[in-house]
């Protein structure tokens, strides 16, 4: 079974899937995208949002990272699942990371877009840090 990972290494919705592969013991080919140059094979893997990542798997892409991390879970079922049995277990788990989706990550890059380098990874690992810092009070170092 062929399967890549069209990503970059600062987006933490690629790093849920990174982690989802790691967990089943996938082995993928990791490919790393430039998303201010996006190129044709991102542009046809996800010609609808056009963003990473995109797990293929046989030639077939699987976009988003939640329905990515719920493919990856169904098809490598020889390992323990991903999420629980318990179906409530399993709901607030899911709650959970649609809650850092559409709550944490948009206003983490809302609020200190303005203020942030223009290289991709050091403006993502400065909000990472200072996102951190202000939320535990306390220092890190990366």
């Amino acid at each position: 079974m062929a399967v890549t990972l069209l990503d970059t290494r600062v987006s933490p919705f690629g790093m849920r899937v990174r982690i989802a592969l790691e967990e089943k013991g996938v082995k993928y080919e990791y490919s790393e995208q430039d998303l201010r140059n996006k190129g044709p094979m991102l542009l046809e893997m996800n010609p609808v949002y056009k963003k990473v990542p995109v797990l293929i798997h046989n030639g077939k892409p699987i976009c988003e990272s939640l329905i990515a991390v719920q493919y990856i879970d169904e098809v490598w079922n020889n390992k323990s699942p991903l999420l629980t049995s318990d179906p409530y277990q399993r709901a607030q788990s899911r709650f959970w990371a649609d809650f850092v989706d559409n709550k944490h990550i948009d206003e983490m890059w809302k609020d200190k877009a303005p203020l942030l380098p223009s290289d991709l990874y050091e403006r993502t690992h400065s909000i990472i840090c200072t996102d951190f810092v202000d939320k535990k009070g306390m220092d890190i170092y990366i």
